[in-house]
């Protein structure tokens, strides 16, 4: 299946909502998202997601063969890391371990890089979630460090890896 990276619309919302309302999807996500999570809590998102700075706020919804299978986004940060971004991203459970999410991040590495004046993306996920840090690999991040008790997810105090990718100059 070919990944593409495509702009939100609102239309998304029901199958984001089903995308998202999977407790192993947001088990590997920050906190903040409501749990079940409906169709309004989609069209919330995505009303944020279309009205925010492109500059800023680089996310697009990631399809596979015509289908959405996941979102993806680069955060520019602030102050004197401006020219840096943070990476996220979340795949469906039924599209995990496909190479859809490696491709999805090479692809939004290669569109940050030619369009932004951006030079690091960054990415910290939890240190347990080996899928998500062989992603980054695999798509040219290298291991930086480890963030030692760098967060409480579940009530559980978590170790999570500093992943980068730099533009090449």
């Amino acid at each position: 299946m070919a990944v593409r990276l495509r702009a939100w619309t609102l239309a998304d919302a029901p199958v984001l909502a089903e995308l998202i309302n999977n407790k192993k999807v947001q088990d590997n996500l920050r906190d903040g998202i409501p749990f079940p999570y409906g169709e309004e809590d989609a069209k919330v998102f995505l009303s944020e997601m279309l009205a925010s700075d492109p500059d800023q706020n680089i996310a697009f919804a990631i399809e596979a063969d015509g289908k959405l299978i996941g979102s993806i986004s680069a955060v520019r940060c602030g102050n004197i890391h401006f020219r840096t971004a943070e990476l996220g991203y979340y795949l469906g459970e039924p599209y995990w371990g496909k190479g859809f999410a490696t491709e999805a991040v090479r692809q939004i590495c290669e569109y940050v890089f030619q369009k932004t004046d951006i030079i690091r993306i960054f990415a910290e996920p939890f240190a347990y979630n080996a899928a998500s840090c062989r992603v980054l690999e695999k798509a040219g991040f290298q291991l930086e460090g480890v963030l030692r008790s760098n967060a409480v997810k579940n009530g559980r105090v978590q170790d999570m890896n500093m992943y980068a990718r730099i533009r090449k100059e």
